[in-house]
């Protein structure tokens, strides 16, 4: 996962900073995307070298990330690395796994790029802060299509699906990744230098511009706080971990006014987010309030119909609360929707199971 966006849990808190150090040395982008010698040698021989068929070479490279082999690829939500660092330690997040796929992938000649999400259904929590996180895959265009190669396979995109994007904007989500990283760590001088590099690839880097804001609020800098989370609302005005962290600015330092106008924003951009009425309605049904579950589950679908984990959810909420009736529907339609066979067999045997306390409940 990648595209952190630090939200200020409470108006004031604060957090301890780490011992000053200097700020770190940071890689180049060409040192992000460079190919270990080592890793090139077996590319060579593993792929190159095997097949001058574009989908032979992209079935073998596959094969040399995933194969015990090979790389023995594994997935680590924290580890943005670069590619030598992944050849190196066998694990990588979304992004480390695209910067490491893509420069193979252009190595043995594939036509590959960089492709963002700008929202997905996952949250964090560290130190005291709040994280969601945008999504970055591969793009790949092999004998005159058109595919998609993705670290993840629970992830749920936005409607808009992955969209194609530069080296240096893929490049500021490392930056700003690693910039978040010393940022919960308590470590500002680090944190300030990788969002400058972050801002150097990409200027309109919406995420980094919040998380400067959340740093300037930390040391104690409310006018530059108040600058950068202006700059993020200027290029995206209805961005909400930015438009939730002003209003907590603004709300600390006195100016009501100013905050109840973003909270009014921030309200409406909530309201028109899938996700987000998503993200209420799970939280309702971990308490135990079911009839709110229900309720945001429906919003989320009135937003975004066609996302099964939605459907599941609002089965799930509908079988707590005692109607089996609409839980079977709204299973059969996760089914339906499921992203793959795997998925819809998991479906249907919630759906067969469903159907079988149906069958035993006394008829009236």
């Amino acid at each position: 996962m990648i595209g952190w966006n630090a939200l200020i849990l409470l108006a004031g808190s604060s957090l301890s900073p780490a011992p000053a150090t200097a700020p770190p040395e940071l890689p180049t982008p060409t040192q992000l995307m460079a190919i270990p010698a080592e890793l090139r040698a077996q590319l060579q021989t593993r792929v190159i070298d095997t097949t001058h068929s574009p989908e032979l070479r992209l079935q073998r490279l596959v094969e040399l990330v995933f194969q015990p082999e090979g790389l023995a690829l594994q997935y680590d939500t924290g580890a943005t690395l670069s590619v030598a660092e992944v050849w190196q330690q066998r694990r990588a997040n979304c992004l480390s796994f695209t910067l490491l796929f893509v420069a193979l992938a252009r190595e043995i000649g594939l036509d590959a790029r960089m492709q963002e999400v700008g929202q997905v259904v996952s949250w964090y929590q560290d130190q005291g802060l709040i994280f969601t996180a945008g999504h970055v895959n591969v793009g790949l265009r092999v004998g005159g299509r058109h595919a998609t190669l993705d670290l993840d396979q629970n992830v749920l995109y936005d409607r808009r699906g992955p969209r194609p994007i530069s080296d240096r904007r893929a490049i500021a989500h490392f930056y700003n990744n690693r910039g978040v990283e010393h940022l919960a760590a308590g470590d500002y001088p680090a944190a300030r230098a990788y969002f400058d590099a972050a801002l150097q690839m990409d200027p309109r880097f919406v995420a980094t511009w919040n998380n400067l804001g959340v740093l300037e609020s930390r040391v104690g800098d409310n006018a530059a706080a108040a600058r950068d989370l202006e700059s993020a609302l200027a290029i995206n005005g209805e961005h909400a971990p930015a438009l939730s962290n002003a209003v907590a600015l603004y709300t600390r330092t006195g100016d009501i006014p100013h905050a109840a106008r973003l909270q009014k924003k921030l309200d409406r951009a909530r309201a028109r987010d899938p996700f987000y009425q998503f993200m209420q309605a799970t939280q309702a049904e971990r308490s135990g309030d079911y009839a709110q579950a229900i309720h945001y589950y429906r919003n989320a679908l009135k937003l975004y119909d066609n996302a099964h984990q939605f459907h599941f959810g609002l089965a799930r909420a509908y079988f707590l609360s005692g109607d089996n009736r609409l839980a079977e529907r709204e299973m059969e339609r996760a089914r339906q929707l499921g992203d793959n066979e795997r998925q819809r067999a998991l479906y249907q045997a919630k759906l067969d199971s469903l159907r079988r306390l149906q069958a035993r409940r006394p008829s009236h």
